[in-house]
């Protein structure tokens, strides 16, 4: 077995398992099951019965799915798409109830538990008093996400309005995962998230690309053709020794130029309707303009699906060689100096002096690891030089200030 051979060479593996919706063609369990219920409405159409009339077979078919993963294939880990389009007013509501039973079906075996969550549900990812999850393990941090990229790109539409032109965001996403923990989000018109400064940085997957972010921009534009290779050496040096868990994209490590646009196969008549759909999605996605609508990649051709496969012939090239070898130093400094302290870390301080990242995290009760950061075109003055041990550089730095797209990192 593939997980059987991976286990061997020390690799885990984690399965996206979507329990929010069904897809649109080859779905026949509504012909002998209430699957669907018009109490609660989803972006796919009626929501899956999982607390109408008839959910207990429901309910009891999709935990029963999750137990069989883990106990007859041993995945390390699950990982749960859009976990807030999953509604349910039972008692108990089903994501606490596939937690438990995984964790049992684990049998003491550690188990990963992700969480893709856009309403940024903190309880989700609430400890016991010995550090272990409750229920879950970590969560996709989107917030970590957009204010890099709004840094990196200066893009200030749709809901990465939200998130730009305030340093002091990008600081509180870095000590404390969510950067919206209840308070209104314009974009959304409603208040998003819940307090997370309490959970520890290992609650929360930090990534500067994603299948999301990239496909869901109109053209599948990677980072790299909205900033500059200045911009993401930085941000690759602020979130990859961090103490949330980072997250790569493929081909993020040697900077591929192949886009990642949205693509799918069903029959003539689906795809169609999802030429249809997806035209008029894009149409509020970033990276879409009116000129736009012509040259939008089809979703359901061969074409759009062979652009987004990666060329491996790239890594020859002297500037993939150079991002790829930035990528290894900075895996290596996260090995030696957080990995072995990753459980004893929490955040002491977070500030944005003159528009620059001032972070320092605690290691236990004497030992602290800094980071000070400009993640911007201009110069920027720093008031409290880092001093310590420099464990990593990117830039310059200088006892004055720092300079565009500067990164230190200082331990003491």
């Amino acid at each position: 077995m593939f997980i059987d051979a991976a286990h061997q060479h020390g690799i885990s593996v984690f399965l996206d398992v979507v329990y929010n919706h069904f897809g649109p063609d080859g779905d026949h369990i509504p012909a002998y099951a209430p699957l669907f219920t018009d109490k609660h409405a989803s972006p796919w159409g009626d929501g899956v019965n999982y607390d109408d009339e008839g959910s207990e077979e429901i309910r009891k078919f999709v935990v029963e799915n999750v137990v069989y993963w883990i106990s007859e294939f041993h995945v390390d880990g699950l990982r749960f798409d859009a976990v807030h389009a999953i509604k349910d007013d039972s008692d108990e509501h089903l994501l606490h109830v596939i937690a438990r039973e995984a964790r049992a079906a684990a049998a003491g075996r550690f188990l990963h538990l992700i969480v893709e969550n856009e309403d940024n549900s903190a309880e989700l990812l609430e400890r016991h008093a010995d550090g272990e999850p409750i229920l879950y393990t970590a969560q996709w941090n989107d917030d970590i996400h957009h204010v890099l990229h709004a840094a990196a790109t200066e893009e200030d539409f749709g809901y990465y309005a939200d998130f730009a032109h305030d340093v002091a965001k990008i600081t509180r996403a870095l000590t404390e995962g969510f950067v919206h923990q209840g308070e209104l989000m314009p974009y959304r018109e409603s208040p998003r998230g819940q307090p997370s400064g309490h959970l520890p940085p290992t609650a929360f997957i930090s990534f500067i690309q994603n299948h999301d972010q990239v496909g869901n921009r109109a053209f599948g534009d990677r980072l790299s053709e909205t900033a500059s290779i200045e911009a993401i050496r930085a941000l690759a040096s602020v979130y990859l020794p961090m103490l949330q868990i980072p997250m790569i994209f493929m081909g993020e490590e040697w900077k591929a130029g192949s886009p990642f646009p949205y693509f799918c196969d069903f029959d003539d008549g689906l795809n169609e309707s999802v030429r249809k759909g997806r035209r008029e999605e894009v149409s509020r996605l970033p990276g879409f303009d009116d000129d736009s609508a012509a040259t939008t990649p089809d979703p359901t051709s061969a074409d759009t699906f062979l652009s987004a496969t990666l060329d491996w012939s790239e890594l020859k090239h002297p500037e993939s060689m150079a991002m790829l070898a930035l990528y290894q130093n900075l895996i290596e400094l996260r090995r030696r100096e957080v990995v072995p302290h990753l459980d004893l870390f929490r955040a002491e301080a977070g500030d944005a002096p003159n528009g620059s990242i001032d972070v320092t995290w605690k290691i236990g009760e004497t030992q602290r690891l800094r980071l000070v950061a400009n993640l911007s075109p201009d110069h920027r003055v720093i008031a409290d030089p880092p001093g310590g041990r420099r464990v990593w550089e990117i830039g310059l730095v200088s006892d004055k200030g720092l300079g565009p797209w500067s990164v230190i990192w200082t331990a003491t």
